[in-house]
């Protein structure tokens, strides 16, 4: 059954002859449906990605999966050092008392501030390395004297009158030792009054 060419140029419409349609009979009746075989139904596709999965060509059998790509974990947040609290003022009236006892104590009365910083970073680690739990820093009360030339470095090496005294609340704030105290506050007058600060640290 053989198109042949019309005089246009394009291929005439093939008429079936009545052997044409004996044959198709006779070979129509020799065939039979599949068993077992299902039919299924694509869902509609929702663009070119699903439309190029359909088609991807298959793994060979045999023929080892590439190893599937993890994706990165997420970095861990960095956990934020708790805040101070304020100072439970009865836990001064029991240190006055001598119901708290002052397990250590650091005088940086003296010192040059970065001597002063590191002595005090050192001590509040080692205190609460040890489960000391109340410790007294000293920082000297200072030149009650109001000149401009106070927060001037003095000579020989001396530091800024009452600096110590004004640093040491900020040190204790800092992240490095935050999260070892749990508050601290002027320490009563037989301890030092406003040079000295009473300090409460956390359980380990």
């Amino acid at each position: 059954m053989t198109k042949k060419p019309g005089r246009g140029g394009g291929p005439k419409p093939t008429i079936l002859t009545q052997d044409d349609h004996e044959v198709w009979e006779h070979t129509a009746s020799s065939l039979s449906p599949l068993k077992g075989v299902k039919g299924y139904v694509l869902e509609a596709l929702q663009g070119e990605e699903d439309f190029a999965k359909l088609f991807a060509p298959k793994p060979a059998p045999g023929a080892k999966k590439s190893a599937r790509v993890e994706p990165p974990m997420p970095l861990p947040t960095q956990r934020k050092a708790p805040e101070i609290n304020p100072f439970d003022r009865k836990n001064v009236k029991k240190i006055k008392r001598g119901k708290i006892e002052i397990e250590a104590r650091i005088d940086l009365h003296g010192m040059r501030q970065a001597e002063a910083h590191a002595a005090l970073i050192r001590f509040i680690h080692g205190s609460a390395s040890m489960g000391r739990r109340w410790v007294l820093v000293i920082t000297g009360k200072g030149s009650p004297s109001r000149h401009a030339h106070d927060d001037v470095e003095q000579p020989f090496g001396e530091p800024p009158r009452g600096v110590l005294k004004r640093s040491v609340p900020m040190w204790l704030a800092e992240p490095d030792v935050r999260g070892l105290i749990v508050s601290f506050t002027e320490a009563a007058p037989e301890h030092g009054g406003s040079g000295a600060l009473y300090v409460h640290l956390r359980r380990g």
